[in-house]
């Protein structure tokens, strides 16, 4: 009998320890399928979907250093003309405290914007920010107030300027999620795009200087980095001894465009890291899938007025529709749900839109038209047929006329007694 009950005791703990391993297998899996970053807070966005991959403190206002100069170059591109020439005042190239990264342009010096802002995004030049604030807003005061009220457009909530450059402020900050949101923004423009993306940049000599030579201080941009990545197309990076080393970047990789944010970080060196970190994290466990291709059927109706030939009709999604979908989940059963316009009566068209479906993966959801497969024609009574009805009409009433007398009833009297 003791036998028996340390054989079952036996049984109890090696099935406890095969259950304790296989959850401790999966508690790493999981830890390993998460990112490990050094930055204090963080965001992965796709840019197609606005869906948050990852977020660490990204609502948090953190100190945004020269990530702030993103601003300066899209108030810069949407207020004046790559070709402008501008002139260097004492106060732009004066005011740039000690210790922060110029691009010794000189007083008096004339540059275009064009150059201004590769100086600006490839080597973060301050003394750029500042003749790019006084050439687009008169001045730098009036600038700020631009970049505020820009802010304010664009939904930025955690976000307020008193500088250009990212000069150090206490009322200077932003956060990950704010600053995601205005890169959205900024790379809608083509032009920005280019010069943020540039892993060098060549001024030629000017009035006042000889050529200058700038690598970018984005090494996910550069070739001969060790951090270099090949699918990161855009970046800008910032350093303050407040804010830390902090980076906003975007990659584009599977026909996935991300925007990478990080700040915060102890280190040039993990931030570039922490960047590579979240993109390897958003590529590995997402991926696009096709829900629905262009010219499937996703009904079909019965238009009450149309031939009999043309009355049964196919509604067509009118192009492809692609999700970004948690490869780790099941996406094979996504239903549609389907909106049709009111009242469809023929004639219809082929290719008219009749409506809309929609597909939600994840969250998102993804709307494209519904149209027409082929037309519709509406069903007409016969010519011939109206013609009959108009003559029966028409004898029936010449009869009445000329033949028909109707009869004549005698009144006959009553008595009653």
């Amino acid at each position: 009998m003791h036998k028996n009950r340390l054989q079952k005791i036996y049984v109890i703990i090696i099935f406890s320890l095969a259950f304790l391993f296989c959850n401790l297998i999966t508690l790493n899996t999981y830890a390993a399928n998460e990112p490990t970053i050094s930055a204090g807070s963080a965001i992965l966005i796709d840019n197609r979907t606005n869906k948050i991959l990852y977020g660490k403190n990204e609502n948090e206002r953190m100190y945004p250093a020269s990530t702030t100069k993103i601003m300066t170059a899209i108030l810069s591109l949407e207020n004046g003309n790559l070709d402008d020439v501008t002139t260097a005042s004492h106060d732009a190239i004066t005011s740039i405290p000690s210790g922060y990264s110029i691009a010794d342009i000189q007083v008096g010096e004339k540059l275009t914007i064009e150059q201004l802002l590769e100086m600006l995004l490839t080597h973060s030049a301050n003394d750029a920010a500042n003749v790019l604030a006084e050439y687009v807003g008169g001045s730098i005061d009036s600038f700020v107030s631009m970049m505020n009220t820009k802010a304010n457009e664009l939904g930025l909530t955690g976000t307020h300027f008193t500088n250009a450059y990212g000069l150090h402020d206490d009322n200077h900050y932003s956060t990950a999620y704010d600053l995601a949101k205005l890169m959205q923004y900024c790379i809608k423009n083509n032009d920005f795009r280019k010069l943020a993306g540039m892993a060098s940049c060549a001024i030629p000599a000017t009035n006042m200087h000889d050529s200058r030579l700038y690598s970018s201080t984005n090494y996910l941009l550069v070739p001969e980095s060790q951090y270099y990545t090949s699918y990161v197309t855009v970046g800008k990076t910032g350093f303050t001894t407040q804010a830390g080393d902090c980076l906003v970047s975007v990659g584009y990789n599977n026909d996935i465009e991300l925007i990478n944010v990080v700040l915060g970080c102890p280190s040039s060196n993990s931030r570039f890291a922490d960047a590579i970190s979240l993109y390897e994290y958003g590529y590995n466990n997402y991926s696009l899938k096709t829900i629905a291709s262009k010219n499937d059927v996703a009904t079909q109706i019965e238009v009450s007025n149309a031939t009999k030939d043309t009355k049964q009709l196919d509604l067509l999604v009118s192009e492809d529709i692609n999700a970004l979908v948690d490869n780790s989940e099941n996406n094979d059963n996504i239903e549609p749900n389907i909106v049709l316009n009111d009242d469809i009566k023929a004639p219809i068209y082929g290719g008219d839109v009749l409506g809309k479906v929609s597909y939600t993966v994840n969250g998102v959801e993804y709307t494209t038209d519904l149209i027409a497969s082929h037309d519709v024609e509406e069903f007409r009574i016969p010519t011939f047929i109206i013609y009959i009805a108009v003559i029966f009409v028409a004898l029936l009433l010449i009869y009445r006329i000329f033949y028909y007398t109707p009869k004549k009833y005698k009144r006959t009297k009553r008595y009653y007694r």
